[in-house]
């Protein structure tokens, strides 16, 4: 895979992206179409679109590396592949149904079972995200091209991001290690491309979600200086036999007070 141009991926990805977020906030204005999944969760039109079109132009792009999307993926068949990439169309589903603002389109690129390229558009934000290296780290916002680097906006408060109204203790535990002063709900990936862009500090969960939900949210943070690492600060690789994620502590940078 050393021949392979990790910039000029990331770069020939931004316009899709785009094309597929304003596919995405068409489909949302004029009303979705739902279907529930085996799994019991609901998947969009939106959702089938957009991973179309996503998929259509990674082929494109990298021809022979496997894609795994969180539509298409069969939970039957061992991984063997070190190398594929990780696509979640739409992530926060329930939030696009709703018409929220926090969805996000992802796709990250998987080398040797660790992400080194992540795409995330929240197109309602208008906001999108992308790495492909150590210190490049980037966001595009209304045209404008803005490196990341998690330099903290917030110099009052240590923010700590949550999903649920319900904290459980262990993550509490985490809070308060870090000196935790407030907290502000979010959804999505959306929550580790605020970490990156130091307008929060640090997301810890519980074992939830799966692979495709965080990759492209893990190199973006990684690569802007942040870190993703289990409760235990073991790294986390990709290709697992189940997609699962482990237990999660995302960080903006090492030192979280400046």
């Amino acid at each position: 895979m050393n021949e392979l141009n990790l910039e000029k991926v990331a770069e020939e990805l931004l316009e899709t992206f785009f094309e597929a977020g304003r596919v995405a906030k068409e489909i949302s204005q004029n009303g979705v179409k739902i279907t529930i999944k085996p799994d019991n969760t609901p998947v969009t039109d939106g959702d089938i679109e957009v991973n179309q079109i996503l998929t259509n132009k990674i082929k494109n792009l990298t021809p022979n590396i496997e894609i795994i999307s969180e539509e298409t993926v069969n939970l039957e068949i061992k991984k063997k592949n070190r190398n594929f990439w990780l696509i979640d169309p739409i992530d926060g589903t329930k939030e696009y149904i709703k018409k929220r603002s926090e969805y996000t389109l992802n796709a990250a690129l998987i080398i040797d079972l660790k992400p080194v390229l992540g795409v995330i558009l929240a197109p309602e934000k208008n906001r999108l995200f992308f790495s492909y290296g150590k210190n490049l780290a980037f966001e595009i916002n209304n045209g404008k091209r803005i490196a990341l680097n998690g330099n903290k906006k917030n110099v009052t408060d240590i923010v700590a991001l949550i999903n649920s109204d319900k904290t459980q203790k262990e993550i509490l535990e985490i809070h308060k290690e870090n000196k935790v002063t407030k907290t502000i709900k979010m959804s999505s990936s959306y929550k580790f491309c605020t970490l990156a862009a130091g307008e929060a500090d640090i997301y810890a969960a519980t074992a939830r979600a799966f692979e495709w939900d965080i990759a492209a949210g893990h190199a973006v943070l990684e690569h802007s200086g942040g870190s993703v690492r289990t409760h235990d600060k073991k790294i986390i690789l990709y290709g697992k036999e189940n997609y699962k994620n482990p237990a999660l502590i995302a960080r903006r940078a090492k030192n979280l007070k400046i």
